[in-house]
């Protein structure tokens, strides 16, 4: 079971840990901690590299199996099973995707507040994401005053938290049912939560920033209609 560093602390950029297996699939290492994130929820996986003595191990990206995180190399070369090594993110890639992943919440939350409209999909790239919601009809006006309201919430500079909550405990929050935390596992026991205070709190396993200022400014870029009563927004963020 690997250690997930970044549930806690989205700003570790640096972390020593152990190679406990090499995945015999895909050669992934298998640490017994990590702070790279192995993609999930629509947000992309981690890269950077792995420093044992003076070799360098390229990671291409963060994957998750199972219970555990493989961390995919470039080139045939290994860290030996039992060696200690020193995991780099590349941060540049994992803050602009902690940015981006804010930027959506900040968008559901205000859409949630203000029409009561529920998320039917999303997926998110680096600085740049989509959000489908269970809008009948949507106007350029109404983008318009979308668009004005998060970005009054990016200058608003809510604080971002972070908590996890026993499964029961969890539950109790009405928030979260219209994440449908009703189709977590029995076996999960455990919810991990991100609120950002006073707009939005949902359950949700990637990392943001800690504040939303840090997001900057949201530009809502196109929207389509992708059915009677589902409504695709598209936004950007400034680099």
């Amino acid at each position: 079971m690997t250690e997930l560093l970044y549930q806690l602390d989205a700003y570790l950029r640096e972390f020593e840990a152990v190679v406990t297996a090499i995945d015999p699939e895909t050669k992934g290492v298998i640490l017994d901690k990590t702070a790279f994130y192995p993609g999930g929820g629509g947000q992309q996986p981690d890269a950077g590299v792995l420093i044992a003595g003076d070799v360098r191990y390229v990671v291409s990206q963060a994957k998750k199996n199972g219970d555990t995180v493989l961390h995919l190399i470039e080139g045939e070369v290994r860290p030996a099973v039992g060696t200690t090594v020193k995991g780099v993110l590349d941060w540049e890639r994992r803050y602009a995707a902690m940015r981006t992943h804010t930027a959506m919440h900040i968008l559901c939350g205000v859409i949630w507040r203000k029409f009561g409209v529920s998320v039917t999909g999303g997926n998110m790239e680096l600085l740049k994401g989509r959000m489908d919601f269970e809008f009948g009809e949507l106007t350029r006006d109404t983008i318009a005053e979308i668009e004005g309201d998060i970005n009054a919430e990016v200058a608003a500079a809510r604080p971002v938290r972070v908590a996890i909550l026993p499964r029961d405990e969890a539950f109790q929050i009405p928030d979260l049912i219209r994440t449908k935390i009703n189709l977590l596992p029995p076996q999960i026991q455990q919810v991990r939560t991100v609120e950002l205070v006073g707009l939005d709190l949902q359950a949700d396993g990637g990392t943001h920033v800690h504040n939303t200022s840090e997001v900057g400014h949201i530009r809502i870029t196109d929207y389509q209609s992708k059915g009677k009563a589902n409504k695709r927004l598209y936004i950007e963020l400034d680099a």
